[in-house]
């Protein structure tokens, strides 16, 4: 019977292991996907604040065909545009590689609810 008792309390203990492995696990998949998309994020909040701000250099607003200089303007932020879009893909990937060297444990959200103890009356039950 000792055997059995200590085999489930080793088994019980293995299983606590592995349930930490793996969420420890899932927190570091869960933070590598959140700052790849933080990364994205920033990539194109750049390129849309560029359009908006210098847009106007390579389009026209009336749909006529673009000038010589607009094309050059236009195929230069393309060029611009995918070294951005290649540099910040490379740095999200790189995540990976970095986060291998942590540990990683999500923290969850907790709450702690404070217990007030209420002083009883004389004659109440409880």
């Amino acid at each position: 019977m000792d055997k059995n008792y200590a085999d489930l309390i080793r088994s019980r203990s293995d299983y606590k292991q592995k349930r930490t492995d793996k969420f420890k696990a899932d927190s570091k998949d869960r933070l590598s996907k959140i700052m790849k998309k933080k990364i994205e994020t920033t990539m194109i909040g750049a390129l849309s604040t560029i359009e908006e701000n210098f847009g106007f250099l390579w389009t026209n607003e009336d749909g006529s065909p673009l000038t010589e200089e607009q094309t050059i303007m236009k195929d230069l932020y393309q060029k611009v545009r995918s070294e951005i879009l290649d540099k910040g893909n490379n740095q999200a990937r790189n995540t990976d590689a970095e986060l291998a060297q942590y540990e990683v444990e999500w923290l969850k959200y907790s709450m702690e609810l404070p217990v007030i103890a209420k002083e009883r009356e004389e004659g109440q039950d409880g």
